[in-house]
């Protein structure tokens, strides 16, 4: 009896000091993404910039169709097309300064503190 004791003893003392590993859901973690929106866009938005929380591993097109659904029926005839999931011809999408053809496209995936610029291929001022 006393060595099972001993044993269970061991065992606790062994487990005590080991690395606890928890499932925190670090997948589904929300994220903060900062999107900008310049030129002719910023007249459809009525503002210069927004912020979203995402899941992590959010696309880009998910994202797009949430300012999509934010700003309706303008930004998605002259912007973005949400049924088509593309850009229309003359606006351009960067993520953190890349163009968004130069990543993976509509299926970029974003991260935390990803910023987002959505504008007009010719800007003047």
């Amino acid at each position: 009896m006393f060595s099972q004791a001993k044993i269970c003893l061991n065992r606790e003392k062994k487990y005590q000091n080991a690395p606890t590993i928890t499932n925190s859901g670090a997948e589904d973690k929300d994220m903060q993404v900062k999107v900008h929106y310049i030129g002719l866009i910023k007249s459809y938005t009525n503002t210069s910039q927004d912020e979203y929380e995402l899941s992590k591993g959010t696309r880009l097109s998910v994202l797009l169709d949430k300012i999509a659904q934010d700003y309706d029926k303008q930004f998605v005839n002259e912007v973005y097309d949400p049924v088509k999931k593309e850009m229309k011809a003359s606006f351009v999408v960067m993520v953190n300064g890349v163009l968004m053809d130069q990543l993976n496209g509509i299926n970029t995936p974003l991260k935390e503190n990803d910023t987002v610029i959505l504008m007009s291929l010719m800007t003047g001022g």
